[in-house]
């Protein structure tokens, strides 16, 4: 359990009268094309088969084995001090999840438990200051902290404490997300409050991210209507001793953009981008100044990791534009861009089956070319003749289109229970949601396509040695392909293992077989009556795709399979 708690998705807040901040970020496009930006989804475990759940756990010892050859790898660390949001939609919970969509490691300091959700802040419970003050040294001295980013913080002993903290204990930066203002334009943070932050949190702060009310709030109350005050807003903000202030303009009245002003003394950067119109957007300032908090713990200077931020903001609302969670005006964002996909009524919710091997429909652009047809209406007929589980294998195919027809042969899939893999495209299998990916022994390792797809996809493997069917357990497959057993043209240089070759690798995988190569009505029978229990199915191409009629030439195969049901392999079908 402890290997497999290393692929859980990360957590979940803003909002009392102190949060709820209607700040609709996004980035400016434009301003990130040489920036390397990537959103890997993230996972959810779900039940495993034994067999999957082995190869799983070995692939995480492999990986704490690595670990502990290289021990004093440094790992990007963020400690965030701010506000529990019982509705997870900010605070607390919004910075673990922007952290970990980030990929940089989130601890935190709890200042406030609040009761709360998308209606409203129903009561708020300030932590003691003295365990406030625990908290911060608990992690500060053991764990390298890169950044630390601040929320509420609700009274002037947990403000001083921080401040003299950070000072016993100096972080790469830190990140000021000043929350005092809520929804309504109500101060909640009082005079003495305000004049602490002002005169000792502001100095010490790398970079500040105030949006309209709360830059108004530190600056006696002054109006901000026009970018222009935004820009004089920055100026004076960086007179009290920040390096950098974000002004944030989500709410600039009358603008049809998103515009954030960011200042570092010398240079403005007035960064712009489309508004997105959505009720979700309980939490993005939290998000953002997380978001650059993990920027900053990276390595990134300060423009690069606002921008990145930003983007990462920007991608998150449009995705969540349309998600409904709670009942109230205000709802929240999907930082980890996977509710939508996994809120699907056709989506495959089964772990896989073994049994889903025997009919193994691959399909081939160049053959469904020469009988005139389309990648979709192949799939659609194999799965209609019987195919159990179906590989898109487009080698031709531009990416645009390939991903086009995968999300349409995806629809079809579902609807039938019947799963979807990628040839080699991680990221074409990524951006379909496809149920998994096969690769070769040339292709993306399985381990590390394991790390970019989760635990609850389907990963097989080519393997013609038992050698190759060992590393696919190691590596955390689910199954390995085994061929070419038979010749074939479909692929180029293909070295064939024949019969004798194929119960080798049987004999020694830990993982179900299916057999590929070469294979067809006429044979198909002597492959499966080899006698190796974990032989499971055949996997075709030509049989199928290179002939006039799929559905027929796949009913054939089935019916055959079938009649023969050679180890009780259709037991669970």
């Amino acid at each position: 359990m402890a290997a497999s708690s290393a692929f859980l998705s990360t957590f979940l807040f803003n909002n009392k009268n102190c949060f709820l901040f209607p700040h609709t970020q996004a980035s400016a496009r434009g301003y990130t094309n040489n920036l390397r930006v990537s959103n890997l989804p993230s996972i959810v475990l779900r039940s495993e088969s034994s067999i999957r759940l082995q190869g799983f756990v070995a692939m995480q010892e492999r990986g704490a084995s690595t670990l502990s050859d290289d021990s004093k790898m440094k790992i990007p660390h963020v400690l965030t001090v701010a506000g529990s949001d019982s509705g997870a939609g900010a605070g607390i919970q919004a910075d673990l999840k922007a952290c970990a969509a980030r990929r940089v490691y989130c601890s935190t300091v709890i200042t406030a438990v609040t009761a709360q959700n998308t209606v409203g802040v129903q009561g708020v419970s300030n932590v003691p200051e003295d365990f406030v003050a625990e908290q911060l040294k608990s992690v500060l001295s053991d764990m390298q902290v890169d950044v630390v980013k601040t929320g509420m913080l609700p009274s002037v002993e947990i403000v001083k404490i921080l401040c003299k903290t950070l000072r016993q204990f100096p972080v790469q930066a830190l990140v000021v997300d000043p929350v005092m203002v809520s929804t309504s334009g109500d101060v909640l943070a009082g005079p003495s409050i305000l004049s602490t932050v002002q005169g000792e949190l502001l100095p010490m702060a790398d970079i500040i991210t105030p949006n309209l009310k709360e830059a108004s709030a530190l600056l006696d109350g002054i109006q901000l209507e026009t970018v222009d005050d935004m820009r004089s807003a920055a100026r004076l903000l960086h007179n009290m001793g920040p390096k950098n202030v974000l002004v944030k303009g989500g709410d600039l009245p009358e603008s049809s953009d998103a515009v954030d002003i960011l200042y570092n003394g010398h240079n403005f950067y007035e960064l712009r981008s489309p508004r997105i119109k959505t009720r979700n957007t309980h939490g993005t300032g939290c998000s953002l100044a997380s978001c650059i908090a993990a920027e900053l713990a990276k390595g990134y200077p300060v423009l690069s990791a606002v921008k990145v931020a930003k983007r990462f903001i920007e991608t998150a609302l449009d995705y969540s534009k349309e998600i409904v969670i709670g009942n109230g005006p205000q709802g929240p964002f999907d930082h980890l861009l996977r509710l939508k996909s996994h809120s699907q009524d056709c989506h495959r919710l089964q772990p896989f089956n073994p049994s889903d091997l025997f009919l193994y429909a691959v399909t081939d652009s160049g053959m469904n070319k020469r009988w005139g047809r389309s990648i979709v209406d192949a799939v659609k007929a194999a799965i209609e003749g019987g195919a159990t589980i179906v590989q898109l294998r487009e080698k031709d195919a531009e990416t645009k289109d390939f991903l086009e027809s995968a999300k349409a042969c995806l629809k079809i899939c579902r609807s039938h229970g019947v799963p979807l893999l990628i040839n080699d495209r991680v990221d074409v299998a990524i951006a379909c949601d496809a149920d998994g990916v096969h690769v070769g022994q040339s292709d993306m390792p399985a381990h590390v396509a394991r790390s970019l797809l989760g635990p609850e996809k389907i990963i097989g493997v080519s393997c013609k040695t038992p050698e190759q069917a060992q590393q696919a357990w190691v590596d955390g497959a689910d199954y390995i392909g085994c061929g070419g057993v038979y010749p074939t043209n479909t692929k180029k240089n293909n070295i064939t293992v024949g019969l004798d070759g194929l119960k080798t690798v049987c004999i020694a995988s830990k993982l179900p077989v299916v057999a590929i190569g070469g294979i067809g009505v006429s044979n198909a029978r002597a492959v499966m009556e080899i006698g190796i229990p974990n032989l499971k199915g055949v996997a075709v191409v030509s049989a199928l795709f290179d002939r006039e009629c799929v559905l027929t030439e796949t009913r054939k195969l089935l019916a055959m399979l079938s009649e023969s049901n050679i180890g009780g392999t259709l037991t669970n079908l």
